[in-house]
C-alpha cells in the first residue's frame, strides 16, 4: 500500500509540476517531490 501512495503522489506532483512549471524548474522540483512522497507514503503513519 505504501508503495503505490508513494507513485501516486509522485507522479501527481511531477505531472503538476511538469504542466505548470518550465521545464527547467520542473526537473529541479522532481527531488523534492521525492522526498515529500516518501514522507507521506512512509513516515508520516497516514497510511
Amino acid at each position: 500500500m505504501q508503495r503505490k501512495v508513494f507513485w501516486a503522489t509522485f507522479v501527481a506532483l511531477g505531472l503538476t509540476a511538469d504542466f505548470t512549471l518550465p521545464i527547467l524548474w520542473s526537473l529541479l522540483a522532481t527531488i523534492p517531490i521525492g522526498i515529500f512522497s516518501w514522507w507521506v507514503a512512509y513516515r508520516s503513519d497516514w497510511f
